[in-house]
């Protein structure tokens, strides 16, 4: 329990490292997502023309929400585990998945699926455009 309670602690005053973060985000997100979504996340990855519908542009979702990134809605479509009626049917894989599968046996497997999504919704947040 001391154990939780310290890296709860540092992660709440600061000290985690941000920058190993950033380029965890930014790497799941140029293996997972930029093939469809593009480099810069305007939808204008190289295997986007053979997909019908095309892939979203990511740099816009702030936008389409008001305004405001909704962390939990990037978060619930990038694992895609749970079906969300209001996204309509699932074009783009079930990353939820292939993430626990890549941390299967590791000593928080339970937690890292949720650590990568966290990962690339926080970099796709450093995309978003006015």
């Amino acid at each position: 329990m001391v154990g939780v309670l310290a890296v709860g602690t540092l992660a709440a005053i600061g000290c985690v490292d941000e920058r190993r973060d950033e380029a965890r985000g930014s790497a799941l997100y140029a293996l997972h997502c930029a093939s469809c979504h593009g480099p810069g996340g305007r939808g204008d990855g190289p295997n986007a023309a053979g997909l019908d519908p095309p892939p979203g542009d990511l740099t816009t979702l702030a936008r389409r929400s008001g305004g405001r990134f909704d962390e939990t809605a990037v978060m619930m479509a990038i694992d895609g585990r749970r079906a969300i009626a209001q996204h309509g049917p699932r074009e783009m894989p079930v990353w939820g998945t292939v993430f626990a599968a890549k941390h299967e046996g590791e000593p928080f497997a339970a937690y890292e699926p949720t650590v990568d999504v966290r990962a690339i919704a926080d970099h796709l947040r450093t995309l978003q455009q006015d």
